[in-house]
Order: structure tokens, then sequence, then C-alpha cells
């Protein structure tokens, strides 16, 4: 472990420490425009080289922000102002925008598809005038296996990447976390079928593509990866379940060259819920730092549960006092924080 590795270990520790005995202050939040920058205007059309994501000039960038809650249930959090939030008070530098297909009210599954898509292309504007990176999450869930919904699928990708060709902000993840026994093959083969619709308008816009196991078999794309360029292979983290065999797949799938995206993480339990593992956190930090990965955490919400980062009882979608912050919310807050000052 290199010194600037150890100090920020140091930092994380600490932080833990002071939630747990809850020391960290509560003073408002200063939402100052000293974190802000314009990141897409400073780093362009990202593309995929080796296993690193890297800018328009070549460079390793790695990208880092919140993943909203399923905007069905908590459209308020699609919003400029909350997107303002976390570019000029937290410091990320971009958004995820989930968008479940099969669960109560997703797209698939009785939701109103025109109010859907229009909260998604409302947060890619919103992402867009503030310089920020957005990824377009189809939120595989319930549905288990990609191809269940590949029909709407296509109809979707076709219409947004068509709609967004000439942007260089919008990435799209187009099955987020496979599971229940579905197999690469048959992930892949969605793939196979999803990609070319987003290429055939936008040539070289980046991708990520969920992994077998709830997006945690990685090392399966490794063996046999889909035969595209600018593509990245989704891998989820919960810290309370997921500790070094997972940590050490990573790392070994990231060594031999396999694009990693950690497009959702969290702090707890892969519930949602349960304690914090905030030394766990830590050491997934580490990774993610030692290799440059990119990062999304889950989630941006109210909801009563651990992993969202807002309290239950926090009603305001920006500005956010430390009061109003979960302990997730407060950690991760200050990892952004620390991450925006590299």
């Amino acid at each position: 472990m290199d010194g600037r590795l150890q100090i920020r270990r140091w930092i994380q520790k600490a932080a833990a420490m002071m939630l747990a005995v809850g020391l960290i202050l509560t003073a408002p939040c200063q939402v100052e425009t000293v974190w802000a920058q314009d990141a897409v205007s400073s780093h362009g059309v990202l593309r995929v080289q080796g296993a690193d994501l890297v800018d328009s000039k070549g460079e390793k960038f790695q990208l880092y922000g919140m993943s909203t809650h399923g905007i069905a249930w908590f459209p308020q959090y699609v919003n400029k102002e909350t997107f303002r939030t976390l570019r000029d008070d937290w410091g990320s530098n971009c958004v995820r925008i989930a968008m479940y297909t099969d669960e109560y009210n997703g797209y698939c599954s009785g939701g109103k598809k025109e109010e859907l898509k229009k909260l998604v292309e409302n947060g890619v504007s919103y992402a867009t005038e503030l310089g920020m990176y957005v990824i377009v999450d189809w939120h595989v869930l319930n549905d288990k296996n990609p191809n269940v919904y590949k029909a709407e699928a296509e109809q979707f990708f076709d219409e947004m990447a068509e709609k967004w060709k000439d942007q260089n902000n919008v990435i799209y993840e187009i099955c987020n976390e496979p599971n229940s026994g579905v197999t690469w093959e048959e992930i892949k083969s969605y793939g196979d079928q999803i990609i070319p619709v987003i290429r055939k308008h936008d040539s070289d816009a980046v991708i990520i593509v969920g992994t077998p196991t709830w997006s945690q078999d990685v090392d399966q794309a490794l063996k046999n990866p889909l035969k595209y360029e600018n593509v990245m292979y989704a891998l989820h983290f919960y810290a309370g379940t997921h500790t070094d065999w997972l940590r050490n797949r990573a790392e070994e799938c990231v060594k031999q060259g396999l694009p990693v995206f950690i497009s959702e993480f969290g702090m707890c339990d892969a519930s949602g819920n349960g304690a914090n593992d905030f030394e766990q956190a830590g050491k997934w930090m580490e990774l993610i730092e030692r290799y440059n990965l990119s990062y999304c955490c889950w989630n941006l919400a109210n909801k009563n549960e651990t992993s969202s980062v807002l309290k239950s009882e926090c009603v305001k979608i920006s500005g956010w006092d430390e009061a109003d912050l979960s302990q997730s919310g407060q950690w991760i807050r200050q990892q952004f924080r620390t991450e925006s000052q590299r």
C-alpha cells in the first residue's frame, strides 16, 4: 500500500469511527461552487482503452456519483437542483438514472412509459446542462433475464440513442443485474441484439453490460467478452455482504484487461438494508483507487433503508444539511468530496 492509500484508509477509518459514535457534526452543509467543474467540457468523449476508461485526451478518467432509486417511485430526485447539489457540494461528476423494467409501475410492467421516458430525458438534459456524465440504466432485476423484455429494450434504446447521438456525456447500461441462474451466454446474446441498436445511431458511446448473479460474475465475461469496442462490464457490491472473495475476483479481472465499471454499490448488506460496514467499504475504495475504477453509489432517495443517502424524514430535494443525510449519505459524500480534490 503506497503512502496516499495509507492516508486515505486512515481518513476512512476515522470517519467510520466518528459515524459510529455520533461525533460528526450536524452543521449545515455549505453548498459552494468550489467543488464544481464542467467535467464534460474538460474531458469530452469517453472511451474504453484496455481495462481503463479514458477521456478525449487518452488520459485515464474516473466517473463517480450517485444512482437514483427507481424513478417511478422517487421521481422528485430527477431534478436539476438535486444534480447541482451532487456536483457542487458533493463533488461528483456523474449521475445514474435507474429505470426499473419489471417491478411495480416498471417500464414493462404497467408503468406509464411516456412519463418514465420523459423523466429519463429530463435527467439527461439536467446532467448535460451541468456538465455531468449520465448513465441511462435499464434496471433489470425482478425480470431476472434481460431477454424477457428484449423487444422493449430494443425500442427504448433505439429511440434514446437516436435522440442523444450527438452528445458526448451519455452512457448506456443495458441490463442492471441479471440473476437467478441466467447465464453469461444468455446475457451475451442479449448484448449482441441491443448493442447494434445503439451503435446504429452512436458509434462510440460507452455501454455497460450487467453480468450474472446480480452483476458479480465478471469473471465469466473475462472468459468470453463481447466483440464490441467501448464496452464495460458491471460489477456490483454491497460491503456488508461482498468482501475479499469478490474484491479478489474484481482485481484479477482488471489485471487481465477486463474493463470493469462498478455501476452500483452500497456500504450495507446486499438487501440494501442492515448495518453499514465502513471497514469493508474502505477496502473496496482502496481497490477502486488502485485501478482507477468508476463507481456509482446506491441510492439517491429518502427511502427508509440503510442504503438511502437521505434520512426518511428529509423532504428536501437539494441543498441538504449534514443532519439530512443518513450514515450512508455522510460517508459517501465525504468520499466524493475527497475524490474531487485528487
